[in-house]
């Protein structure tokens, strides 16, 4: 029996069916026509700050909407589903933009940052947020996407490495899950090819600027082969960043690959400074102000206490989930994401955690990152290559069907305990993709808009913002869920205020503490 067999055959059925997963589904206001809606946050959703379904990411016309933690993908999209339909209740006449990249922004300078508030908290989220415009600018900032956090129940460790101190479990949790990281960083160019959904843009989004993209109809650009720009250079790539190779070999080394990047000052960075009189213009000088700004395809992540720096929290108390972010949103689901999916990835991260994991080495940190741009750019192309796991070039279509192959006695485990043939299902349909490019989002989105609406990425965008928007409003939340929602509208405001009353420092010793915590341990 293989080593994936194996460590399979150790998950109980209970365990299977008791996946926990949870969705962050970002996304633009935007007007009527298409253009992004500088309205501050509506303040009926309540407290950006503070409120647990409802915030607001980079942008302050930036909604990232959030479902709490399931143990069942169902439950999960009908949450996130019925976050949408409150929100819609209470846009009027703004609509979510339906695609990652943006819709025709306005001068840098007009694209409202996010506000959270007086408090320490929630000025250093806003000031944070002032350093991402002024180290990348606000149009970058405004791409948006979907992101999917995953765990094992805790009746997986024991089956799983055979441990019950809590203190041994933890660390073998650390080691399971930087195991899963460093596989799924090898090989998550798979999602990209199957699941990008941004080949185009419009062409406000990148003037000024350099790029390799062609015009296509009139205002947009393309990459002809390209699936998911978000990911690719134009994206979420940083020039400054691409000098870190961050290792996930274990906790206690990656801690250590971040730790220059959020303690040394930048010289790029310390020119901008830190503030200009009473007004900050970054948390810090240094080539990270804090590790969110990391552009990772995939993160440890562990729930912070108010205040509490990630790392900090990482070094404490060890990884709980992992946070996969390289998922564009799906234009053709009215919540940005659709089940299938989900279950792809749920057998995709199974198969990551249960393989061997090798660990990290300049040279494999440098051909992973080579496939996710090749992937990103042209992963359509035919004969498109990329590194196999010796380095050695192999076919992008052998290398998935092997993974697919791979993952197919995982989809087949779960579909046994959860009933039914879904999770198969869903790995059939990454085959047919592989066999057929234009079974791909990208290829669907490229067609679709040369077929309907002369190749404008707007149009095409706003069409299915517009759908979704009638779709989420044909479902009207009843009294009682409408009741809800404004009592904890009115809390999130409430601690929101408690927050601000509370501070016992002013802001720039509260951020010099911030600062401090990474590495005290």
């Amino acid at each position: 029996m293989n080593s994936i067999a194996s460590r399979l055959d150790k998950l109980s059925a209970e365990t299977l069916r008791n996946l926990h997963r949870g969705i962050e589904r970002e996304s633009l206001r935007t007007r009527s026509d298409g253009q992004l809606s500088e309205r501050p946050h509506p303040e009926v959703l309540g407290s950006a700050l503070t409120h647990p379904q409802i915030t607001t990411d980079f942008c302050e016309s930036q909604l990232e909407l959030v479902t709490g933690v399931h143990d069942s993908i169902e439950d999960c999209l009908a949450e996130l589903t019925d976050t949408h339909q409150l929100v819609y209740h209470y846009l009027k006449d703004e609509r979510l933009w339906s695609a990652s990249m943006p819709c025709y922004l306005p001068d840098d300078n007009h694209i409202p940052i996010a506000q959270f508030g007086s408090s320490n908290i929630g000025r250093s989220k806003t000031v944070y947020r002032n350093g991402l415009a002024h180290r990348y600018g606000r149009r970058m900032q405004t791409i948006s996407g979907v992101h999917y956090n995953f765990s094992l129940p805790d009746t997986a460790w024991p089956e799983l490495l055979d441990a019950t101190d809590p203190a041994q479990m933890q660390a073998c949790r650390n080691k399971a899950y930087f195991g899963l990281i460093r596989n799924f960083r090898r090989y998550s160019w798979l999602l990209l090819y199957l699941f990008g959904a941004s080949p185009a843009v419009c062409g406000s989004f990148v003037q000024g600027r350099e790029h390799r993209l062609e015009p296509i109809g009139k205002g947009s650009m393309y990459l002809p082969y390209g699936t998911s720009m978000r990911m690719g250079p134009l994206g979420y790539q940083s020039d400054a960043q691409r000098t870190l190779a961050v290792s996930y070999n274990n906790l206690q080394v990656y801690a250590a690959s971040l730790k220059k990047a959020l303690t040394q000052p930048y010289p790029a960075y310390t020119a901008i400074g830190i503030r200009d009189g009473d007004d900050y213009r970054q948390l810090s000088d240094t080539l990270l102000q804090i590790e969110n700004e990391f552009y990772g395809l995939i993160r440890p992540k562990r729930p912070i206490h108010p205040g509490e720096r990630p790392l900090h929290a990482l070094n404490e108390r060890g990884v709980e989930y992992v946070e996969v972010r390289c998922l564009d949103i799906d234009p053709f689901s009215p919540v940005g994401v659709s089940a299938d999916t989900t279950r792809f990835i749920d057998v995709f991260l199974l198969w990551c955690l249960l393989s061997e994991s090798p660990p990290d080495s300049n040279e494999s940190i440098a051909a992973n990152n080579a496939n996710q741009l090749a992937v990103a750019e042209k992963g359509r192309a035919p004969g498109l290559t990329l590194h196999d796991s010796d380095g050695k070039m192999q076919p992008l279509t052998a290398l998935g069907e092997q993974i697919i192959e791979q993952c197919a006695p995982i989809a087949a485990a779960l579909d046994k305990a959860n009933g039914g043939h879904l999770f198969t299902a869903s790995l059939k349909s990454g085959a047919a993709a592989l066999a057929d490019p234009s079974l791909t989002p990208s290829a669907r989105i490229l067609h679709e808009m040369g077929k309907q609406w002369n190749n404008s990425f707007s149009a095409f965008a706003l069409h299915y913002s517009e759908a979704h928007q009638r779709h989420h409003l044909a479902e009207h939340p009843d009294a009682e869920r409408l009741a809800r929602h404004a009592a904890a509208a009115a809390e999130s405001w409430e601690k929101q205020r408690s927050l601000e009353q509370a501070d016992e420092v002013d802001f720039e010793t509260y951020r010099q503490q911030y600062l401090a915590q990474a590495f005290e341990n």
